[in-house]
């Protein structure tokens, strides 16, 4: 006898697509529009002077080193011919982080307090993390058609994994005196929560919202194939033409992206360390 949970699946999928059309619809109009406004706000002055403020945000989050990465990084992008792209490449990124912090956190942070949630979510985080990408797409597609929100999906399924596993690691570290010494100050579960345990627990929470950003971006060139425009799209097309030099200078844009916000995320953390012994 055959075990058809494939069936049960795609019964799951035509279930969810009959009863729950609406709310997908109206989920995937409200991520649509967020994507759209966010890259039309980027594309919106011309790149130089995008490339000149993102390279001051960088001195005042970091330093020279980062603003100088920044502007060469993003001139290169410019130079190369695909400026427009990776806007869109990282309007969907910022939507799909945000997507994931916030469904991520709290999830961490439930399993950090409770053994048993905990218990049930780690195989299933297991699962999101080894399943390969291209099967996301699959239900993505069927639930929410072609374009950019099936892309912002996969992405969220595929990346949120390490801010919740992260963030609980980070709230099971925090040292048990501090916790009932804040108890015995009279801090309630929440003052707690806010003022000792995320605090504490935020540089290993910001590594996990760190690999969050890499897996999206990695899924940038999966997500072109169902339509989700940006930097993946020509990577695709080179690919499915043979032409190996655009897809590098294509790939080069993805790897220069991704070096760039690795280094906001990580320079914004030390930021926040040198503040705090600084106070």
């Amino acid at each position: 006898m055959q075990l058809r949970i494939g069936d049960w699946v795609e019964h799951a999928v035509n279930w969810l697509s009959t009863n729950a059309d609406g709310w997908f619809r109206l989920l995937s109009k409200w991520i649509e529009r967020i994507v759209e406004g966010i890259s039309d706000l980027f594309l919106l002055p011309p790149s130089y002077v995008f490339i000149f403020m993102a390279a001051l945000l960088a001195f005042v989050i970091g330093r020279w080193s980062l603003s100088l990465l920044t502007l060469i990084g993003l001139f290169i992008i410019d130079w190369l011919g695909y400026w427009e792209p990776t806007m869109n490449t990282l309007a969907l990124v910022i939507v799909a982080t945000i997507l994931s912090i916030i469904i991520g956190v709290p999830l961490g942070i439930a399993c950090g307090k409770i053994n048993r949630l905990s218990r049930i979510v780690k195989p299933i985080l297991d699962f999101m993390q080894t399943m390969p990408a291209f099967v996301y797409l699959l239900p993505a597609v069927f639930l929410f058609g072609l374009g950019i929100v099936p892309g912002v999906i996969a992405s969220i399924i595929f990346a949120v994994p390490p801010t919740i596993r992260l963030t609980e690691l980070g709230i099971r570290q925090v040292p048990h005196d501090m916790i009932e010494a804040a108890s015995a100050f009279g801090s309630t579960s929440m003052q707690t929560l806010w003022k000792v345990q995320l605090p504490v627990a935020m540089p290993t929470l910001m590594a996990g919202v760190n690999q969050t950003i890499m897996l999206t971006l990695s899924m940038v060139v999966i997500a072109s194939m169902i339509g989700a425009q940006g930097i993946g799209t020509e990577v695709y097309r080179a690919v499915t033409m043979l032409k190996i030099g655009k897809g590098f200078e294509a790939g080069l844009s993805v790897v220069l992206l991704a070096i760039i916000l690795d280094r906001f995320s990580q320079q914004w953390l030390k930021k926040r360390k040198t503040n705090k012994q600084g106070a």
